[in-house]
C-alpha cells in the first residue's frame, strides 16, 4: 500500500508539473465498497492521470488489453497497478471472472471501456464486454472522463508531448446497480458512453478557455 502511494504521489506531481492536471469529482468516488471505475482511453497517461487524485482516497485495480503486456516496460508498470490483462477482440470469461471476483471482495476496478486508445480524441463506441461487467458486478458505477490526454500523447507518437499541453480528468456522480438493472444492456452501455463524452467535451471547453483557444487541437470537435 505504501509503494502504491508513493508511485501515485510521484506520478501526480509529475502531471501536476508538466501538464498542470486539473481534476474534478473526486468527491463523488466511495472511500470504500465495491467500486467500478468505467473511462474513456486517450493515451497512455492515462493510468497516471487518475491513479494521482485518487491515491488518498482508494486503490484502483486496471483492465487492460493483454498486448500492452507484450511490451517489457509497459508491461512491468502495469503488473505494479495490479492490472487485469484481457483479449480484447474475443470474449475472455477468465478475465471476467478476475474483475467480478475483485469488485465482490470490496475493491475499485477501472476499465477503459472503448478497449484501446481513441484515433481522434474522441470517445469510442463502448465494448460489449463493459455491459456485461456493469451488469454483474452490482455496485455503484463511476463514469470518468479525461481530456487533453490525446492531443498530449496521441498513438502514433513514440513519446509524449512535454510543452504547452494540459490535462484534466472529471469523475461523475456514481450510478446504482439498481439504475442499471432497470435498463437494457444496449441502454446502459450507450447511456454510459453519452455521459463519458459529455463530460469530455465540457473539459475540453475548459482547457480552450484557459489556453485561449490553443489547446487542445481546434480542429476536433
Amino acid at each position: 500500500m505504501v509503494y502504491h502511494e508513493a508511485q501515485a504521489f510521484v506520478s501526480m506531481l509529475v502531471m501536476l508539473g508538466l501538464y498542470r492536471q486539473r481534476t474534478f469529482g473526486v468527491q463523488h468516488v466511495p472511500k470504500r465498497g465495491p467500486l467500478l471505475i468505467v473511462a474513456n482511453h486517450q493515451s497512455l497517461l492515462d493510468p497516471l492521470i487518475i491513479g494521482g487524485p485518487l491515491a488518498a482516497r482508494r486503490h484502483l485495480d486496471y483492465i487492460a488489453r493483454i498486448g500492452l503486456f507484450k511490451h517489457s516496460a509497459i508491461g512491468a508498470y502495469l503488473r505494479t497497478l495490479n492490472t487485469i490483462p484481457i483479449r480484447q477482440d474475443e470474449p475472455d470469461a477468465a478475465a471476467i471472472r478476475e474483475t467480478l471476483r475483485r469488485i465482490h471482495m470490496g475493491r475499485a476496478v477501472l476499465i477503459f471501456a472503448e478497449g484501446s486508445r481513441t484515433h481522434d480524441g474522441k470517445v469510442q463506441p463502448f465494448k460489449r464486454g463493459t455491459a456485461l461487467l456493469v451488469r454483474r458486478a452490482r455496485c455503484p458505477i463511476v463514469p470518468l472522463a479525461i481530456e487533453g490526454a490525446f492531443d498530449t500523447w496521441p498513438r502514433e507518437r513514440k513519446l509524449p508531448r512535454l510543452l504547452g499541453c494540459r490535462v484534466m480528468a472529471q469523475f461523475g456522480e456514481p450510478i446504482s446497480p439498481e439504475t442499471i438493472e432497470s435498463q437494457s444492456a444496449d441502454d446502459a452501455l450507450n447511456g454510459l458512453r453519452d455521459r463519458v463524452e459529455s463530460m469530455r467535451l465540457e473539459l475540453r471547453e475548459r482547457l480552450l478557455d484557459q489556453t485561449a483557444g490553443r489547446f487542445p487541437a481546434e480542429a476536433r470537435a
